[in-house]
């Protein structure tokens, strides 16, 4: 059965134009994720089954829509905090990379006190308002992880280790919140202290993109910012 359709938002009007200056028949649908209660607006997997014209695969290429889809981290990492919430509840919360928002959502649902989505794409931030707005929360955004203080109990990271050049961001995630969790299926067994591997489970992008089977297994990382050393005083 297809997802139901709520009201369109002028806000979901302009994404859904900015995804068909891309690919012509392209169009957002309230979709649920699957093992959760969530919903967001993803790109309609119908209109994925066809042949892409060359002009379609560059525009793809050169601005890549990540935020029209749920990737299979951000998915267990929504699933993780809907089962274990008191990582998030009453406490600040940051979303680094968060694309669609689903981590975000997935915080503000089990109760932390502020969620702040965090993404360099505007259309990613447009994105997780969207999404916020169908799941009944509300978000703050930022465009700009390092003109954040240090201020957050919790960042939250899901399928941005991709790239290994990015592994240095695993320190800078420190600089900023007091822990933080990590969800990737890309590199999955990385050796970073004080970060350590606290659960794996599998999952799907969705719309389902036929990924190996090697990047639906999904691990977790947490890292806890060590105590600072005590200043000796003098004698």
């Amino acid at each position: 059965m297809k997802p139901s359709m709520p009201p369109q938002p002028a806000a979901i009007d302009a994404l859904q134009h900015t995804l068909r200056s891309l690919l012509h028949d392209a169009r957002l649908l309230a979709t649920p994720l699957p093992g959760t209660d969530l919903r967001l607006w993803l790109l309609d997997a119908a209109r994925m089954h066809r042949p892409f014209t060359p002009d379609e695969i560059r525009r793809v290429m050169d601005e890549p829509p990540y935020w029209c889809f749920c990737w299979a981290s951000g998915l267990v990492l929504a699933r993780w905090l809907a089962e274990h919430p008191q990582w998030v509840r009453g406490k600040t919360v940051l979303d680094f990379g968060a694309g669609s928002g689903v981590a975000a959502i997935a915080a503000a649902r089990a109760g932390a006190a502020e969620v702040v989505a965090c993404d360099l794409d505007p259309l990613a931030l447009q994105a997780s308002r969207a999404n916020a707005a169908l799941n009944g929360v509300a978000l703050e955004v930022s465009a700009d992880f390092f003109a954040e203080a240090d201020r957050f109990d919790v960042i939250l990271v899901a399928d941005v280790l991709y790239d290994r050049a990015n592994l240095p961001l695993l320190d800078a995630f420190l600089t900023r919140g007091r822990q933080v969790l990590v969800a990737d299926s890309r590199v999955r067994d990385f050796s970073h202290p004080p970060y350590r591997r606290i659960a794996a489970m599998e999952a799907s992008t969705w719309p389902d993109l036929d990924e190996s089977p090697e990047f639906r297994r999904v691990s977790l990382y947490h890292a806890r910012r060590p105590a600072p050393h005590p200043i000796d005083e003098p004698e």
